[in-house]
C-alpha cells in the first residue's frame, strides 16, 4: 500500500466520521432544549424533594420567610416568565413551581 493510497484512506475515513456528526447535531438541534413551563408538570408539596425544602405552593403560609416579600417568583433559582402563574425552579427539574410559592432554598435575584 502506498503512501497515497493511505492518506486517501484517512480522508475518507475522517469525511465519514465528519458528516455523521454533523448529520447528528442537525438532528439533535431540532430536538426542544428543554421544555416549556406549562408542559411541566406542577410540583406537589408532597413531593419529597419539596417536603425537604418545606415548599408549600402559598407562600404566605409558609413558616421561616425572610421577609412579607419572598416568593418563588423573586427567587435566583426561578426561572419562569415575569408575572407567570407557574414556571421552572432549578432546584426541582422537571417540575414548575407556584411563583407565589416559597421554599427555604428561597435566594432574592440579586
Amino acid at each position: 500500500m502506498s503512501q497515497h493510497d493511505s492518506n486517501n484512506e484517512g480522508r475518507r475515513r475522517f469525511l465519514k466520521v465528519a458528516t455523521g456528526a454533523m448529520a447528528a447535531a442537525t438532528v439533535l438541534s431540532t430536538v426542544p432544549r428543554q421544555a416549556r413551563a406549562q408542559d411541566l408538570p406542577h410540583l406537589s408539596p408532597s413531593d419529597p424533594t419539596a417536603s425537604a425544602l418545606k415548599y408549600v405552593e402559598d407562600g404566605t403560609k409558609a413558616q421561616g420567610r425572610k421577609t412579607p416579600n419572598d416568593f418563588c417568583a423573586d427567587c435566583s433559582f426561578f426561572q419562569g416568565k415575569a408575572g407567570g402563574a407557574w414556571g421552572p425552579c432549578q432546584l426541582f427539574p422537571g417540575k414548575a413551581v407556584n411563583a407565589k410559592g416559597w421554599c427555604v432554598s428561597h435566594t432574592h435575584v440579586a
